[in-house]
């Protein structure tokens, strides 16, 4: 590889429009410009997921993610190095897990809700994209997907919330937003922000197929 990557992260609330961010990225990019890695295919197995006060299994907590095994493969990729992962299916018996490959590109995306918490990741990232939206925008978001897409009750989808992802927000994302290199409003659109990005974005994939 005779480029150097350009490392984006990408983080936000829980429902503040991560993943639409992150489709519509993949969708204006070739395939072999982008490698998409993911912090949700690195937590840790069941029985090593920390407890809240009632002994629920609380998954917004940073102790959920393998952060090491995540750096260590993103810093791979930056080598210019395939990295490949299982796929984390939720816990999930009754599906067997997918070998994801990741191949080096010239735009690399971290996305998860800790990628700027943890060291490790947070200084391998080149440009840090915080994406926004209000309490009450989230949650509706949140209950919307979760009642649909995952089939959980509305008691859970409540209970999670103000339980796990309100304070793991307060306390280990929302401090870091200041650090971002670009916040986008995510309430209605963010459509216009968007377009920065992508713009940016051309021109740093331009830059490594000119070197």
């Amino acid at each position: 590889m005779a480029y150097q990557p350009y490392i984006v992260g990408i983080t936000g609330g829980s429902a503040s429009g991560k993943t639409r961010l992150l489709r519509r990225l993949l969708d204006v990019f070739p395939k072999e410009d982008m490698c998409l890695i993911s912090q949700d295919n690195y937590y840790r197995p069941q029985e090593e997921q920390p407890l809240d006060i009632n002994g629920v299994i609380n998954y917004d907590m940073p102790e959920s993610i393998d952060h090491e095994a995540y750096s260590r493969d993103i810093a791979a990729l930056r080598r210019g190095e395939t990295v490949t992962r299982p796929e984390y299916t939720f816990n999930n018996p009754e599906l067997v897990p997918s070998v994801l490959t990741y191949h080096p590109a010239p735009l690399i995306l971290v996305e998860g809700i800790f990628v700027f918490y943890y060291p490790d990741v947070s200084r391998l990232i080149d440009l840090k994209v915080f994406v926004d939206a209000r309490e009450h925008v989230k949650l509706k978001r949140r209950i919307m997907r979760d009642l649909e897409e995952r089939g959980y009750g509305l008691e859970d989808i409540l209970y999670q919330y103000e339980h796990h992802v309100v304070p793991t927000y307060e306390q280990y994302i929302k401090p870091f937003k200041y650090d971002a290199d670009l916040i986008l409003p995510n309430n209605d659109t963010f459509d216009k922000g968007l377009d920065v990005v992508i713009s940016y974005l051309k021109q740093k994939i331009q830059a490594t197929h000119d070197q």
